[in-house]
């Protein structure tokens, strides 16, 4: 939302509201605000810890928005009713519930609702606004209605498997990054299959209230002039690498969805170059003619969008705790820390697609090291540059309760 990379925002974790690191940021939203877009937030854009957080404005930005919707389902009504590894808590460990009821009771199903609401009012009153959804699931505890778990028969899923020893193959940041969640780790097969399944199911209920409010933005026309973006704000794990859920810098937690259709986007393309989320400023900016401003790191993909085998990008910057990865059309590298004191990876995509095998110290392989490790230097470098015009506050904030004896 700010065109910015974590180091320049100076946010590594969640929980903390944007302007208590970046008090003059202007977002994509407020932007866009500034060209009288009118712009809503419905459901989660900004981070919310789920599901205690649904139905609140969260750790929402509100300067961003003229009109924020927080819808609250049944979800968050039959919380006591989902299955989960750890009691009492299922934002962040693996938890499901094949839910009672219909669709339109649950959160998201609240917000596509919402969603079409204001598309049939603004193709009533032509205003120009900027509308950003975010839907919660598949966000732990993965709910959906029943049906959507009959889609994905238990014993048809296969639970990924890695090899014994596995873990001594790779830096001890990443093995940990792997492991931190002690009751995900060996996961029995038995669980992992109810909770990919759940994962799936909530995959396909998402789907289909994104299918309503595509459908409504064709019934109102609004598809001719209306610029979609769908993606995701991060990669997932299901039992890959031996791992559940997110926070790795695997192809798994760093690749996400991204569809972008509309006027000046040629149809049914597959863009060759690499995108990463930071682009989304610029790339809806200059689709919809406003100037980019130039505090923003991101660089436009509309080249790419106009003709699919344009390059904009020769590589995708993903960071996490101390670690910093680039994916290439033909490899990941990964330094775990700025200099590659905690360890180091490279896979060769092309012949290892899983990223199983990390060749950093096969010497077939030295040249490529070499050459990754000054590309990722350079991106760290640029990455951390001080935004035009910025402030920002790096105090921590100690939001604890302390009690007195």
């Amino acid at each position: 939302m700010t065109g910015w990379y974590p180091d320049q925002t100076l946010i590594h974790r969640n929980a903390i509201h944007l302007r208590e690191r970046a008090p003059n940021v202007n977002t994509m939203s407020q932007h866009f605000r500034d060209a009288d877009y009118f712009a809503t937030r419905i459901g989660k854009i900004y981070h919310y810890n789920v599901p205690l957080h649904i139905g609140t404005g969260g750790h929402d930005d509100p300067y961003s928005w003229n009109e924020t919707i927080n819808p609250r389902g049944r979800d968050v009504i039959d919380q006591d009713q989902v299955i989960t590894l750890r009691p009492g808590q299922y934002g962040g460990t693996l938890s499901w519930l094949a839910a009672e009821g219909t669709d339109a009771e649950q959160t998201d199903g609240i917000a596509a609702a919402e969603t079409i609401k204001r598309l049939k009012r603004y193709a009533q009153t032509g205003e120009n606004f900027f509308m950003a959804v975010g839907l919660y699931r598949p966000h732990t505890p993965y709910v959906a209605p029943k049906q959507y778990f009959d889609l994905y028969p238990i014993d048809q899923i296969d639970v990924p498997t890695v090899p014994k020893g596995y873990l001594e193959t790779i830096p001890k940041p990443a093995a940990k990054s792997l492991s931190r969640k002690k009751e995900q780790v060996n996961l029995d097969p038995s669980v992992a299959r109810q909770a990919i399944q759940a994962y799936y199911a909530s995959i396909s209920f998402a789907d289909a209230q994104l299918g309503l409010i595509l459908d409504a933005l064709r019934q109102t026309g609004l598809d001719d002039n209306t610029i979609v973006l769908f993606t995701s704000d991060h990669g997932y794990h299901m039992g890959e690498h031996g791992h559940y859920q997110k926070t790795t810098l695997f192809e798994n937690a760093t690749h996400v969805p991204l569809v972008i259709a509309g006027p000046g986007v040629q149809a049914g393309g597959v863009a060759e170059t690499m995108a990463e989320m930071v682009d989304f400023y610029p790339t809806l900016s200059e689709l919809a003619g406003l100037p980019v401003p130039p505090s923003v790191s991101g660089v436009s993909l509309v080249p790419a969008l106009q003709d699919p085998t344009a390059i904009v990008r020769e590589s995708a910057l993903s960071q996490y705790d101390i670690g910093y990865s680039i994916r290439t059309p033909g490899f990941r590298y990964t330094s775990w820390g700025t200099d590659g004191s905690g360890g180091v990876e490279l896979y060769d995509v092309s012949k290892d697609p899983a990223e199983m095998n990390n060749v950093a110290d096969d010497p077939s392989y030295e040249t490529q090291r070499r050459r990754l490790a000054a590309h990722l230097r350079d991106r760290i470098e640029q990455a951390g540059a001080v935004p035009a015009g910025s402030r920002r506050v790096k105090v921590q904030f100690d939001r604890q309760l302390r009690s007195k004896n």
